[in-house]
């Protein structure tokens, strides 16, 4: 068992008005490893100037956590099967609908990741079936009901 941690922290200023929620949602996140960041809700949810587009907004680091945690399994799964990897990208994407009860949520994550090898790659279905365990062993995508959805850009065969 292992414990992580995150502080979120945020202050009324003294020009703003909380009650008529007049005030900047900007806040900083540290997180227990020494990373401090700039968060915000998101301008699309949140607009300008209460808002901040160069901060990190929830969805975004949830859409970040799946994608990490996917990579950080696939590079193990994958060294642990032989192949050596020298480059890997993602460029994810989440998307909000509402729920059945009408609240938002992040209800589809779609993760396209990119992948570079050094020697001799998976084949298609090797590659597929090392993305489908990361999936399945992912602590991250295992604590969601967001549906997650792989479309990796399968490395074609050596010609």
């Amino acid at each position: 068992m292992s414990v992580h941690t995150a502080t979120i922290s945020w202050s009324l200023q003294p020009d703003e008005d909380f009650a008529k929620g007049r005030y900047s949602r900007v806040h900083t996140l540290s997180f227990d490893g020494g990373v401090t960041t700039t968060g915000s809700a998101s301008p699309s949810v949140v607009p300008l100037p209460w808002s901040d587009p160069a901060g990190v907004d929830p969805e975004e680091m949830f859409v970040a956590a799946l994608s990490a945690c996917h990579m950080l399994t696939f590079l193990d799964l994958a060294r642990r099967a032989g192949f050596h990897i020298s480059a890997y990208a993602d460029t994810a994407e989440g998307l909000m609908t509402k729920n059945d009860h009408g609240a938002m949520w992040v209800s589809t994550v779609n993760l396209r990741p990119r992948i570079t090898y050094a020697g001799a790659p998976p084949s298609e279905a090797e590659e597929t079936a090392l993305h489908e365990a990361a999936h399945h062993t992912c602590f991250i995508a295992n604590s969601v009901r967001t549906d997650v959805r792989v479309e990796p850009a399968l490395t074609p065969p050596p010609v």
